[in-house]
């Protein structure tokens, strides 16, 4: 089941994914909820469920959790087997076996990929413009519309996802340095503590030549009062 899963919706294309939500109305007019085979419970419309922005949401989600499966299922796969053997063998419970000593170890795998993955859904989201949801391209698209200013509204939008793709791009590289600890005896510094360390660095070299200085300074009134 989980393989049809992710066969399915790595095959379609995402804007057919989305378009496929966003007009399932056409399909289903109503939806129940029911006993098999029996009477019905419940129900709803369609349009009432499935509304523009929710369609756009459960249509990102099920596009991306099918390639997210797969980096997950990468990253527990490249745990060496003696790991879980071992901690059975302490007697230590299967959850906090995965918990303490399966996912510390698969998360250094999942990362890099993950965190490209959740960047390019960020990405994505710009697909849903086909939907009419005023999001950031779709403004961007209307705004160039009316004052023809393509390629300065582009580069608005592209500033934007700039600094958005950075914004997680820092998160990644945190959370990664997060789990690495098991794995490096000594991590290396982050770029604020380089910066840190060479400001710091620069005060000490300031100051020690000012203190050369004074005691040149010094020495030479020294010399000079001497008969």
């Amino acid at each position: 089941m989980s393989w049809t899963y992710v066969w399915v919706f790595r095959s379609v294309p995402l804007i057919v994914n989305l378009l496929f939500w966003y007009n399932i109305a056409y399909l289903y007019k109503r939806l129940e909820v029911g006993i098999p085979f029996g009477p019905s419970l419940f129900g709803f419309e369609t349009l009432d469920l499935l509304g523009p922005m929710t369609a756009a949401v459960f249509g990102l989600a099920v596009h991306q959790a099918a390639y997210s499966a797969e980096v997950m299922r990468s990253g527990l796969l490249s745990v060496d087997p003696g790991q879980r053997e071992a901690a059975a063998a302490l007697g230590i419970p299967r959850g906090r076996q995965f918990r303490r000593i399966v996912l510390p170890q698969a998360m250094r795998t999942i990362l890099p990929t993950g965190a490209n993955e959740v960047i390019n859904l960020f990405k994505s989201t710009s697909v849903v413009y086909v939907m009419a949801i005023s999001e950031l391209f779709y403004q961007v698209r209307v705004i160039y519309n009316r004052n023809g200013a393509v390629w300065a509204m582009l580069m608005v939008a592209t500033v934007w996802y700039l600094v958005l793709t950075t914004i997680l791009s820092i998160a990644q590289y945190y959370i990664e340095r997060h789990y690495a600890r098991g794995n490096a005896r000594q991590l290396p510094p982050t770029p604020w503590q380089r910066v840190r360390s060479f400001v710091r660095r620069d005060s000490e070299s300031r100051d020690h030549r000012v203190t050369e200085l004074h005691v040149e300074h010094l020495d030479h009134e020294a010399g000079a009062l001497r008969p």
